[in-house]
């Protein structure tokens, strides 16, 4: 397996990163998870863009540059042996002394990893159960969430997943400590109710998602209205449709509700709704038509 180190492409076991970077000792980095068409990243500017923000918060000095980062991938990808892949562009602090900082890192380390996709087709995408978690979402470390390397909070609530025997593929939903709806566990979540599209905000501490953004703009076009609020569980339980996005998985419909005990909580049909499925097909084209410029 290859990587990209620091812009160069190294193997495994040449991926080594120093004991003293704070991205270790701290969580003091970030990264965006993205793929490809056709061999080209999809809303590459607008990740570089997210990437370049979060780095500024944190005293990172990093700056993103998006004809670098598709070479990069091209080159990445081609080391890999993949026409198309999942990419990961991670950014972490750097060195450091031991002891919180008392000026910027000038120094970050820029890792990138590559992997295989599944196959997959709009069409025929199977869709998730999205069980409530009792597990709350932490709020962020500053005022808005970062994609940061802290995900603790992420991998505790898979822990109770799979201690409480979810089926595989199940998603796990967030709520706030206020007991609002966030986000899933990999990612943002809407629902369809008498013809408006809703999803949480970000006051809920939600990571405001690339593709979360490009849905809204999208579900805009097609005539929808789109609200951004705060609402509970009850709001899904008497939702039309619901789905959940990510930049990998692109729009997934959500077929059945479990609450926290796992059990069914929703009366659904167990399909994609009509408006998830044509914005299922948009999307893909879009994201294609990129791939093919």
């Amino acid at each position: 397996m290859k990587f990209l180190f620091n812009g160069q492409l190294i193997s495994q076991k040449d991926a080594v990163i120093s004991a003293f970077d704070h991205g270790f000792l701290y969580g003091m980095g970030l990264f965006e998870t993205f793929r490809t068409y056709g061999g080209r990243p999809w809303l590459l500017k607008e990740h570089a863009a997210r990437l370049a923000r979060g780095c500024e918060q944190l005293g990172i000095r990093y700056d993103p540059d998006v004809g670098r980062m598709e070479s990069g991938v091209a080159d990445l990808l081609a080391a890999c042996g993949l026409s198309d892949g999942y990419i990961r562009w991670s950014v972490s602090a750097g060195e450091g002394e031991i002891g919180l900082p008392s000026g910027d890192y000038g120094l970050p380390n820029e890792i990138v990893y590559a992997k295989a996709l599944a196959l997959d087709e709009p069409a025929t995408r199977p869709g998730k159960t999205l069980r409530l978690l009792k597990l709350r979402r932490s709020t962020p470390e500053g005022a808005l969430r970062l994609k940061s390397f802290h995900y603790m909070n992420n991998i505790a609530a898979k822990r109770e997943l799979l201690a409480a025997g979810a089926a595989p593929g199940t998603e796990g939903l967030f709520l706030d400590g206020a007991g609002h709806v966030a986000e899933g566990l990999v990612s943002n979540v809407f629902w369809l109710k008498a013809g408006k599209l809703y999803t949480p905000s970000a006051a809920t501490g939600l990571l405001e998602g690339i593709t979360r953004e490009y849905v809204i703009r999208l579900a805009q076009a097609e005539g929808f209205p789109v609200e951004e609020g705060l609402y509970g569980w009850e709001a899904l339980l008497a939702a039309d449709e619901i789905f959940v996005t990510n930049s990998v998985q692109e729009i997934v419909p959500v077929v059945a509700l479990e609450d926290d005990q796992g059990l069914r909580a929703d009366s659904g049909t167990g399909e994609a709704g009509e408006l998830t499925s044509r914005l299922m097909g948009l999307y893909r084209a879009a994201a294609e038509r990129n791939g093919n410029e």
